[in-house]
């Protein structure tokens, strides 16, 4: 796979399987925080920082996701690359439909961002990126740490009432984003990525069983943390709309659909139906980039057709209670 290595880009130098044939996710390198505090290097300021995202990409739809339901739209603007990824990487086509052009520098590619933030930069480039216009420098390329700051550090600039972090609920909501991360939110790249049965096996095993968990609690509860909608809702999401439409076919998470499950599929469409969420999936490049940018898993880059979701379908999750806006936990 392709990556940065000394500040240079290379097509041969990351393997994303290691020895046993199991998927290996590198970490991601940028971990910096904005904080409200004066002695912080990045505090929170309007239109000081810019989010630099991929619709297809799970891990940036999370980020798109928390700046619009929590109104940070006028506050964090935002760049988008083609869903399509070839060996030169995310790539920013403006004439393409939902694409932009990077609207900091006018690059080409992401890569250069990254190189422009280290000159040695060794890593691979991935979305999302949250870059800080002021230094210069990327801040973050961690999904659940920027969705984090969103919600605690930009509270005076949030146009809406929403809180995806309500008072009281943050050691539960961690401890959710833990639990799903490695079963399910990783795991259906463990199944797709790996290059041997018992890895994909146990990919599998740990993925399906983490999704019959979490459809029987959500027999009795709304949302994943209890009665309102939070961030680990949408972690949750982002990998669900993905799943009937790339994952069952693409990375071969065939033993059940999301729509074969009685509370996962009104859960679901529960979360797409919100206000402001259906505005930030765009099923064309999720299905374009998956089909089209791994050739070892489809090397013949066919976009397969369907399913056709009803994802506006009436859910009746709202009997479970109201998700009402409610103060932070920050």
């Amino acid at each position: 796979m392709n990556t940065l290595v000394d500040g240079e880009w290379r097509t041969d130098a990351f393997e994303t399987t290691d020895e046993s044939g199991s998927f290996d996710r590198q970490e991601t390198q940028y971990r910096d925080w904005i904080r409200d505090d004066p002695d912080a290097r990045f505090r929170p300021e309007p239109d000081r920082y810019h989010l630099y995202v991929s619709y297809a990409c799970p891990w940036a739809h999370r980020t798109l996701i928390a700046r619009r339901l929590l109104g940070l739209e006028d506050a964090i603007p935002v760049s988008v690359v083609d869903p399509f990824r070839d060996e030169g990487g995310w790539q920013f086509t403006s004439e393409k439909d939902g694409c932009t052009r990077d609207r900091v520098h006018d690059v080409e590619y992401l890569r250069e961002l990254y190189v422009r933030s280290d000159p040695d930069a060794t890593c691979r480039v991935t979305v999302p990126v949250l870059w800080d216009t002021e230094t210069d420098t990327i801040v973050n390329n961690e999904s659940r740490e920027i969705m984090r700051m969103f919600d605690t550090a930009f509270e005076e600039y949030t146009t809406t009432e929403r809180t995806l972090l309500p008072d009281g609920t943050k050691p539960r909501v961690d401890e959710i984003l833990d639990e799903i991360y490695e079963p399910i939110n990783n795991g259906v790249y463990r199944a797709g990525f790996a290059t041997e049965q018992e890895p994909y096996d146990e990919a599998i095993d740990d993925l399906f069983d983490a999704l019959d968990h979490w459809d029987s609690v959500l027999a009795d509860q709304r949302y994943l943390a209890g009665d309102h909608l939070t961030e680990a809702d949408v972690a949750m999401f982002t990998t669900l709309i993905r799943f009937d439409r790339v994952y069952h076919t693409h990375f071969m998470c065939n033993v059940r659909r999301i729509v074969d499950y009685d509370h996962l599929w009104p859960y679901l469409r529960d979360v797409y139906q919100t206000p402001s969420v259906a505005e930030t999936v765009r099923m064309d490049h999720i299905a374009e980039h998956y089909y089209t940018t791994h050739p070892d898993v489809n090397p013949h880059r066919i976009v397969a057709r369907g399913p056709d979701l009803d994802l506006d379908a009436a859910h009746d999750r709202d009997r479970l209670g109201a998700d009402e806006p409610l103060a932070s936990s920050a």
